[in-house]
């Protein structure tokens, strides 16, 4: 096990920040192969508990996937609440932010099958052991921490439970109950019904938007409408903006970008530049492939996707473009004529298809262990999210052993870092209690 290296501390609004950095084996199933991968790491205290040995570490999984850590140049927000009581680990997701990227170990030119082969080795299975190497090299091999899952995050928490239990103390996940046993088309289907409530949703509230909403797709479908570098808006990317509608106020932000829409078509003729960018700033995978590459790959286990959003979409008669009242929007759903229509995405379209049609995925999620985890976990399912559905949520937290969630539609799916204060508060709490009750010595 090579050392890691610390490569920088500085001290920032009453925290110390260290990063971190070790080699990783690039196919963990493979560990002995020469070839390997650089995995970076923060390491985030409190600057008053900096010295307090026995501060618990909790290791926080990020979104995503494809996620990174932007610095974290101030002690405040979500941060904030888990340095009153943990030495934070923020990690870089291989193939994200100072991790390895994807562009240095495999670029999009490469052979498409090889550019699936490594994208393979990125999913939560490999992020996990990455974590747990990171956790034995900084604090011991016998050194317990807690997980933090927030979305994707919690996918990998759930992953960890499944490979490597043995050292988490405690665990909690922000809507990232992932739906263990579902495949990706069962997934969408469910995921496409919350879409088609919230479109409902945002209609009733705004009805006028129908109309306008059925223009621009008009007169998307019918013209050729591009932004200032020469890129076409389609109708499906415009209706991409259902990505908002999981968010605080999102609605309200849909109908602000449609009312402008329209208002330049009826000025214009066409939209302005600011709709272009608001459709390029809502989906990620614009700027984001590893999201695109491997959304469906986080619900899949043994045959390929199929490219199983785009089939689930195509079927669903709410989803035609002359759909009445209006289409339905759409969120967390890549599709293959998104390789086509975004640049970034382009160069790596031939390794998306190998990745829908052909790869045979590993598991993720051992459903035995889960059932009979004894380490506490506790968390929120958001009764309104439209990126992990609620009923398939529930399904997991039932199945999971030692767990409880708090269900709550007072909240959205990014709660944790809009209202941090309440909803730590409430799942701290949650927490303690189900630690107080879990006998010592039964985590595994």
């Amino acid at each position: 096990m090579s050392p890691s290296t610390v490569v920088s501390r500085v001290a920032v609004d009453r925290m110390i920040v260290t990063g971190h950095r070790f080699d990783a084996p690039l196919d963990w199933t493979s560990p002995g192969s020469p070839e390997t991968i650089s995995v970076f790491a923060r390491e985030v205290v409190a600057a008053e508990r900096a010295e307090d040995a026995g501060l618990p570490v909790i290791c926080w999984y990020q979104g995503g996937p494809g996620s990174d850590f932007t610095f974290p140049a101030s002690r405040g927000s979500w941060l904030e609440q888990l340095l009153t009581r943990f030495r934070v680990i923020l990690l870089d997701q291989r193939g994200t932010g100072m991790s390895t990227p994807v562009d240095a170990t495999a670029p999009p030119r490469a052979d498409p099958r090889e550019l699936a082969a490594h994208l393979t080795r990125l999913r939560a299975d490999s992020i996990v052991r990455d974590a747990d190497r990171l956790r034995a090299l900084l604090f011991g091999d016998g050194a317990e921490w807690y997980l933090f899952g927030q979305s994707f995050g919690g996918f990998c928490a759930l992953t960890h439970l499944s490979l490597l239990p043995e050292h988490v103390a405690g665990v909690i996940i922000t809507g990232g109950f992932a739906p263990v046993t579902h495949d990706a088309e069962a997934v969408y289907r469910a995921l496409n019904d919350r879409m088609a409530e919230r479109t409902a949703t945002y209609l009733a509230r705004f009805p006028e938007d129908a109309a306008r909403v059925r223009r621009i797709v008009g007169h998307l479908e019918s013209g050729d409408d591009r932004d200032a570098q020469g890129t076409r808006l389609s109708a499906r990317a415009f209706l991409c903006l259902g990505q908002l509608l999981g968010q605080p106020h999102g609605a309200a932000q849909l109908h602000g970008v449609v009312e402008r829409a329209d208002h330049d078509l009826q000025v214009m003729g066409k939209l302005g530049g600011s709709v272009h960018q608001a459709v390029a700033a809502t989906f990620r995978p614009a700027t984001n492939p590893i999201y695109a590459l491997l959304q469906e790959a986080c619900y899949t286990q043994g045959a390929p996707s199929r490219w199983a959003a785009a089939r689930v979409i195509d079927a669903d008669p709410r989803c035609r473009l002359d759909a009445e009242p209006a289409p339905c929007f759409s969120a967390e759903a890549v599709q293959p004529w998104m390789f086509e229509e975004w640049p970034a995405l382009r160069p790596f379209r031939a390794a998306a298809e190998v990745l829908a049609t052909e790869v045979r995925w590993s598991r993720l999620y051992d459903l035995d262990r889960l059932r009979a985890n004894r380490v506490p976990v506790v968390g929120t399912v958001y009764w309104n999210d439209p990126y992990v559905e609620r009923g398939l949520a529930l399904e997991t937290v039932d199945l999971l052993g030692n767990c409880e969630a708090w269900v709550t539609n007072e909240h959205e799916h990014i709660a944790y870092r809009v209202t941090p204060g309440p909803v730590a508060q409430h799942l701290f709490a949650m927490l303690d209690q189900r630690r107080a009750a879990t006998p010592r010595g039964g985590v595994a």
